[in-house]
């Protein structure tokens, strides 16, 4: 008789669990860090019309939701406990979709929906497995800075990570109109900064430059592309093809034509002939005269006037931009013809190699520009080259110390450098600047100047092409300008080629949308089953209660 009850009581508790825990969909949701991911709960709001609902975390109770994140009357939100949840479907339609802004792995979980709709043992439930994985980097958005001859400085805002912290950022650069294939890569493997400087670039030339961020998951998309133009400099070559004509006595003509195209960094816009007079009877040379031509075409002429006959004449050409002057060309020597009442003209064309006599009296040297008021029958608007002394009679101020400039790293072609400023002098440094040049260059032909406000002693540059270099700094302030910093020689390898395009795995967010496809039938048929159920049990009981009394009723006859 015991067992029986045990039996009944078992089976009303099962028949009790399942009215109370059934008709309970389960999804599974894969979404990533950063991503907003929406669960779908729907009930049918035309048969049913607007019905409460809650939404929870963790498994749906017997009532209610458990640790309930939002709770709606149906038509509103009542409650929520974040303002990243939101609800996001059409309550009128039924839909009490839940929305979580920019989930993070900590929302990973179990999340349960209940409709309530009226009537015993009826609301309808859905639970959504959450399942929240890191992801890559979101895209930077990156800015230019300052754009100089031959160097662009760039920054951005270090994104959202995507959960796993970023460990380098990735800079592509290429020529305007150049695929992005072509584009050369690096990296840049120190992810705290925000700033770098891109040199050794071609002036007038424009470029394109987008930036990536890497994490340990892979690769952001692509940043906003910057469009950018270097600016002019002053032309690293010198005129070509220099020839001298003597013309007369007191005239000789001068031709050339300008500088290799990839030379002239801008538009040229003059020339600067210099010419000066071998004084025979000092053994020496006189003092440089000058004056410009405008650029007008690819072959180009001017005449020396009033000149002294059978005169020996240095001449040279220089290319200008807006920028500034370039080399000077090769030096070249020719005498005026002799002044006679008949004769014929005459051309006299000594080059460099071939004037001995004159390199026994005079040797070449780098001229320095001052004012001087020309002799007479000399062109006008002239300026002389020697060298002088200036003597201030000004009171003395003291510039700043020149910085200590140190190398703190070399990876790849990505150069890390600080400074320590060094006594500011009669007046606060008000900034520094750095020039970069190859080994081999001379520093009147600097390849790169970087200026830098006062409060910054570290950059990252990154050098396009592996060579050798010179670094130094200078420090500034209203006073003037510091004597150089300590040098630095730096080289950077050749590498092996890059690839210029990566193949990223994605996580593709998942939305899963569950409802009761029953509609407004399934309550129509819950309810019969459950009185069929009871009226089941009912029956089974009172059967096996007459099989009792029976078997009471025969326990003499077994005796007898």
């Amino acid at each position: 008789m015991i067992h029986l009850r045990i039996r009944f009581i078992i089976l009303c508790s099962c028949l009790l669990f399942w009215l109370n825990t059934g008709d309970v969909s389960a999804n599974s949701i894969i979404a990533t860090v950063g991503t907003d991911v929406t669960l779908r709960c729907k009930y049918d709001a035309v048969y049913y019309s607007t019905l409460p609902f809650c939404w929870g975390r963790g498994n749906i109770p017997n009532s209610g939701c458990a640790n309930e994140v939002l709770k709606s009357d149906g038509t509103q939100v009542l409650s929520k406990v974040s303002e990243r949840y939101a609800l996001t479907g059409n309550l009128g339609l039924g839909e009490a979709f839940l929305t979580i802004r920019q989930v993070q792995e900590s929302d990973s979980g179990i999340y349960g929906c209940r409709i309530d709709i009226p009537g015993w043992f009826n609301d309808q439930k859905h639970e959504f497995t959450l399942t929240v994985k890191p992801g890559r980097p979101f895209p930077i958005k990156v800015e230019t800075r300052e754009v100089r001859e031959r160097t662009v400085t760039v920054r951005w805002t270090p994104p959202f990570d995507g959960g796993r912290p970023i460990r380098a950022y990735k800079v592509d650069l290429k020529y305007k109109y150049a695929s992005w294939d072509t584009a050369k890569r690096t990296d840049v493997a120190r992810a705290h900064l925000n700033q770098v400087t891109l040199v050794d670039l071609r002036p007038t030339k424009t470029y394109n430059l987008r930036m990536f961020a890497v994490n340990s998951v892979g690769m952001s998309e692509a940043s906003n592309v910057l469009i950018f133009t270097t600016k002019e400099a002053a032309p690293e070559g010198p005129p070509i093809n220099v020839k001298l004509q003597a013309l007369s006595s007191d005239s000789i003509k001068v031709t050339w034509k300008p500088p290799g195209v990839e030379l002239r960094n801008g538009v040229l816009r003059s020339y600067i002939v210099s010419y000066r007079e071998y004084d025979l009877e000092a053994q020496q040379f006189k003092n440089w005269q000058q004056f410009s031509v405008t650029a007008t075409s690819e072959e180009e002429s001017a005449v020396l006037t009033n000149l002294k006959p059978s005169t020996q004449y240095n001449v040279h050409v220089q290319a200008k931009t807006n920028a500034g002057l370039g080399p000077v060309s090769t030096a070249l020597f020719c005498t005026t013809l002799d002044e006679v009442k008949e004769t014929t003209a005459a051309t006299t064309l000594l080059s460099t190699a071939a004037s001995t006599k004159l390199m026994q009296y005079t040797s070449l040297t780098n001229p320095v520009f001052q004012s001087h008021t020309p002799p007479a029958g000399t062109v006008s608007t002239s300026t002389v080259w020697e060298q002088s002394t200036l003597h201030s009679t000004s009171l003395k101020t003291v510039p700043p110390d020149p910085p200590v400039i140190v190398l703190k790293e070399v990876t790849d072609n990505t150069i890390s450098l600080s400074w320590t400023p060094g006594f500011e002098g009669d007046s606060p440094i008000t900034g520094f600047y750095l020039e970069y040049k190859a080994a081999n260059a001379s520093w009147d032909y600097t390849e790169a100047i970087i200026d830098f406000s006062s409060n910054e002693t570290e950059v990252t540059i990154i050098e396009m092409y592996p060579s050798t270099y010179n670094i130094r700094m200078f420090a500034t302030n209203s006073v003037g300008t510091s004597k150089p910093s300590n040098v630095l020689n730096i080289t950077i390898e050749e590498k092996g080629q890059q690839n210029s395009s990566s193949t990223m795995s994605t996580i593709t967010e998942a939305s899963v949308f569950a409802e009761n496809r029953g509609g407004a039938h399934t309550t129509g048929i819950i309810v019969p089953v459950v009185l069929v159920v009871l009226i089941g049990a009912i029956m089974i009981g009172w059967q096996l209660r007459r099989e009792a009394v029976y078997d009471k009723g025969s326990e003499p006859l077994q005796e007898l």
